[in-house]
C-alpha cells in the first residue's frame, strides 16, 4: 500500500475503526498497512481517542500485551441522547398517530434509516459491557431496530417468526399469552438461527404488558441462551401488577391516551433512570 501522509492515515484509521466496532484490532494491523512505527500508530490512536470523546463519538479503549489491540465502542453523551428523545417525543406525541386500542403509528419512524441509527447506537450504548452475541426481535417493526442496534455492536440479528416458514428448517416453536390481548399465540426460531447459550439483547418497538418479550424470554431457554437486557422504543403504563418483564430499558414512556380528545402523554424512559 502506498505511504499515507499522517492526515491521511489518520481519516484511514477513523473509518475503519467506525465500521469496525466491538471488535479488537491489533496495533500491528494498522502499522503493517501502513508502514508505520507502533509507537506511530499509538500517537494517531491518542489523537483518535480525543476526538472521539469530544464529539461524542464514543470510546476507544487500549488493551495491552502481546495479543492487544484498541476497540472501538459506540456512546451516545446524556445530554445528546437526551436532545435527541425529546425530538423524538415531539414526534410521537402528535395527535395523528392514534391508533384504535391506544397503539401509535409509527411506521415512519422506524422506516427511517438516520432516526433508526440513532436509536440503535442508544441501546448499543446501555449495553455496551453486556459481551452481548446476538440481537434477537420478533417480526416485523421490531426489525429495523434491531439491525440498527446489532450495527453498534457488530453481532448478528436474529428473527423470531410468528409462523413457521419452510425455508426456515427445522424450528423451536412456544405458546405464548400476549400481555395485552390475554390470548395465546405463538412463535418460533429456527434451530440454526441461534448457537446455545449466546448471550442475547432482544429489542422491540412498543410493549404493553410485555407479553411478546416473556415469549421470546421463554423462547430462549430451549436455547439455553442468556438474556442479557431488553431495549424497548416505547413502553406504555400498564398495570405494574400486569407487568410480565422487568428488567428491561425504555427510551419512551406512553403515560396516557385521551382518544376523544386526542391528546397523548408522553415522558422520557428508562433510559435516563426515570
Amino acid at each position: 500500500m502506498k505511504k499515507l501522509r499522517r492526515s491521511a492515515r489518520l481519516v484511514d484509521m477513523t473509518q475503519h475503526l467506525l465500521a469496525h466496532p466491538h471488535t479488537l484490532i491489533p496495533l500491528t494491523l494498522f502499522a503493517e498497512q501502513y508502514g508505520a512505527a507502533k509507537s506511530s500508530i499509538s500517537e494517531d490512536l491518542s489523537i483518535i481517542k480525543e476526538a472521539f470523546e469530544v464529539q461524542g463519538v464514543g470510546l476507544l479503549k487500549t488493551v495491552a500485551g502481546a495479543a492487544g489491540g484498541v476497540k472501538y465502542i459506540p456512546q451516545v453523551k446524556t445530554d445528546e441522547a437526551l436532545i435527541f428523545v425529546q425530538e423524538l417525543i415531539g414526534q410521537l406525541a402528535n395527535p395523528d398517530r392514534l391508533l384504535p386500542g391506544g397503539y401509535l403509528y409509527m411506521s415512519d419512524i422506524l422506516g427511517n434509516p438516520s432516526t433508526m441509527a440513532q436509536i440503535g447506537k442508544l441501546f448499543a450504548t446501555a449495553y455496551s459491557d453486556k459481551n452481548v452475541d446476538v440481537v434477537m426481535t420478533v417480526e416485523t417493526k421490531g426489525i429495523p431496530l434491531a439491525y440498527a442496534t446489532a450495527m453498534f455492536l457488530n453481532v448478528p440479528v436474529v428473527i423470531v417468526r410468528r409462523d413457521n416458514k419452510v425455508t426456515e428448517g427445522s424450528v423451536v416453536s412456544i405458546n405464548y399469552v400476549s400481555g395485552s390481548s390475554k390470548r395465546i399465540q405463538t412463535m418460533s426460531l429456527a434451530r440454526r438461527a441461534l448457537a446455545e447459550q449466546s448471550r442475547v439483547l432482544i429489542v422491540d418497538d412498543f410493549m404493553k404488558a410485555g407479553g411478546t418479550l416473556r415469549g421470546m424470554i421463554d423462547l430462549l431457554q430451549e436455547f439455553r441462551a442468556t438474556v442479557v437486557g431488553c431495549g424497548v422504543l416505547v413502553e406504555t403504563t400498564a398495570d405494574v401488577s400486569e407487568r410480565l418483564v422487568d428488567e428491561y430499558v425504555s427510551l419512551a414512556k406512553l403515560q396516557d391516551v385521551d382518544i376523544k380528545g386526542k391528546q397523548i402523554e408522553i415522558e422520557l424512559g428508562s433510559f435516563f433512570g426515570r
